[in-house]
């Protein structure tokens, strides 16, 4: 499995730093919860696939955090030869300094056979739904679980009971095969999953025909008349996917991407890869389904905007005195009919509850700047001919991929460490001639008290064929202000806004509006406003959450702050001195006990 190596002699220069001590991690330091990284063969559809997994399984054990408290996680690293990192989806912000997760960005990865101690606190206010997963290569297909962050009061709304739903893609090639494809001269592409699953389960089966539990309908159970939180969590790969339960289309989402919204009604759910939704559905009474013939419910997912239409079932099962049967089989047809239409669920709907936050969206007045990103596919080697890009192919931002592959292959220092290392960061005067980018340093860089548009742009590229992209962002939430067929309008689309405060979030999606269309051509945007402060300076990433995209190119770098402010926020020197270098005193191993800087430490209760 071919991921990001690094050449050990080319970093004896970092290797040779001298350690400086802060707080040891040994016998005495019990980390809050330990997660494992290994290569195991895991049962998922009904077939066994070699896969990197945390803790024996996939999904992973769902971890659970508390606002205003700080939690350690312990992170193993046994997956030969390869490294690992874990990524706090949407909690980046909450995370010390280098435990973004966001390899050759904020931190190192953790070497094979090591390990690393990540503090994370999360703030009054990011009660909600969240995921861990891999940021090295294709691992976060499997690698991943769901993270869940509890108020530290009561939760702004009323329910009975909480679950948590995990999203996931299953494809039977191994993670270094689709990585390889997707990198190849010539290209080959992953093609679409071969099931989506639900909790792990990929409902392809009934019980009575499946070879095993894996390719069953993972059953919900409820009771009669209660109010549940569903909260549905994509770690998909590459599917978006609508679900809808048989006679129940009552949902009321509740909050999005870790933020409460106001209540917004819906009949079903829609969630891509990155995203998170919370949603209220109170159960029909005692009488309608315990004294009734049907206690048991379908619920249908499908995928979409994609050429192959993936499907599954899970069955939402009522707790009634006589226990009912399971199916014997699957629907013969869905008894549940669900949209097409995918760009218009929730738009310019949800308004976030936190007065704090609605108080705080800038108004277009305030922008200072805008920074337009169009994503289309190139090919860097080879050409399109008769319909097929034969060729290299990568996904790029204003003509130029970013590759994580690539960065390795050359030893790339993690940006956050660069400043650290050199006191330099992007160059600011240069970004602002090539549209905020600069191009030495391959980053977008930005100042504390900027107030940034920042407008994806949706273009078809040489086949002329449009996707779709979940745009997530890494360092700290944006206002998310919607998105449109064609080019972005400032002044239209803040109409929008007289009356409506967006809510923040971290991924939203450029869609399309059409499968195909005359090549090079624009239409379809999403646009974020942000504001930097002292609060979310460092290095963070904005990219595409479809792994095979992010492989191929689609993300990009940003430093939020000069090398003053960074410095003047993180740690100095000799508190970070273990976090400098691959593999430094701050990852531990069988013989050494890492060296750990406390971040969070005076701020505990």
């Amino acid at each position: 499995m071919r991921l990001m190596r690094f050449n050990v002699l080319a970093l004896l220069p970092f290797l040779a730093l001298a350690s400086a001590k802060s707080q040891v991690h040994d016998g005495s330091f019990t980390p809050d919860y330990v997660l494992e990284a290994t290569l195991d063969d895991i049962k998922v559809n009904c077939i066994s696939r070699s896969s990197v997994v945390f803790n024996g399984t996939s999904p992973g054990p769902t971890l659970y955090l508390k606002e205003e408290q700080t939690t350690w996680i312990r992170v193993y690293n046994r997956v030969p030869d390869n490294n690992v990192t874990v990524h706090w989806h949407g909690l980046s912000q909450r995370a010390a300094p280098f435990s973004d997760g966001t390899p050759l960005v904020s931190q190192w990865p953790i070497p094979a056979n090591q390990f690393f101690d990540y503090e994370i606190r999360p703030e009054r206010g990011d009660a909600g739904s969240y995921f861990y997963h891999s940021h090295v290569g294709f691992q976060s297909l499997t690698a991943h679980g769901a993270l869940i962050v509890w108020d530290a009061d009561k939760p702004e709304y009323d329910y009975d009971e909480d679950v948590s739903l995990l999203v996931g893609d299953n494809y039977v090639a191994e993670d270094e095969t689709i990585e390889a494809g997707l990198l190849a001269d010539p290209f080959k592409w992953s093609g679409e999953p071969q099931s989506i699953t639900l909790q792990g389960k990929s409902g392809n089966k009934s019980s009575d025909d499946a070879l095993d539990l894996s390719c069953t309908p993972h059953i919900i159970h409820v009771d009669p008349g209660k109010t549940y939180r569903l909260r549905f969590i994509s770690a998909t790969a590459l599917s978006l996917i609508k679900l809808g339960i048989e006679d129940h289309d009552n949902f009321t989402v509740i909050e999005a991407d870790g933020s409460y919204t106001k209540p917004a009604a819906i009949d079903h759910v829609q969630v891509s890869s990155g995203q998170r939704f919370s949603y209220l559905l109170t159960t029909k009474s005692k009488d309608e389904v315990c004294g009734g013939e049907k206690s048991q419910f379908w619920v249908r997912y499908e995928s979409r905007d994609r050429p192959q239409v993936i499907t599954g079932y899970a069955l939402l099962k009522y707790r009634c005195n006589d226990e009912v049967a399971l199916p014997k089989a699957l629907p013969s047809s869905s008894p549940i009919e669900l949209s097409n239409k995918t760009y218009d669920y929730l738009e310019y709907t949800l308004e976030g509850l936190s007065e704090k936050n609605n108080r705080a969206f800038p108004r277009l007045s305030e922008v200072t700047r805008t920074v337009t990103i169009q994503i289309n596919q190139i090919l860097t080697t080879g050409q399109y001919e008769n319909g097929t890009l034969n060729g290299t192919v990568a996904w790029a931002q204003n003509g130029l991929p970013w590759k994580e592959s690539v960065q390795a292959e050359h030893n790339q220092v993690p940006y956050l460490i660069q400043v650290y290392e050199t006191g330099k960061t992007p160059n600011y005067t240069l970004a602002l001639e090539h549209n905020g980018f600069d191009p030495e340093t391959k980053a977008f860089p930005a100042k504390v008290g900027e107030v940034l548009d920042i407008v994806w742009e949706n273009n078809n590229g040489p086949t002329g064929g449009w996707d779709f992209h979940p745009m997530h962002v890494h360092g700290y939430h944006v206002y998310d202000l919607g998105s449109g067929n064609g080019t972005y309008d400032a002044q239209k689309n803040e109409e929008h806004f007289k009356n409506f405060t967006p809510v923040l979030r971290d991924t939203t999606n450029l869609y399309r509006y059409a499968v195909k269309g005359v090549p090079h051509n624009t239409a379809g945007w999403r646009a974020w406003r942000i504001r930097i402060t002292k609060d979310n300076i460092g290095a963070w990433m904005m990219h595409c959450h479809v792994a095979q995209h992010q492989v191929m190119g689609m993300a990009t770098v940003w430093v939020f702050g000069d090398a003053e402010d960074i410095r003047g926020k993180f740690p100095v020197v000799p508190y970070t001195q273990g976090y400098l270098n691959y593999g430094g005193s701050a990852y531990g191993s069988e013989d050494s006990q890492p060296v750990v800087n406390h971040y969070y430490a005076s701020k505990d209760d």
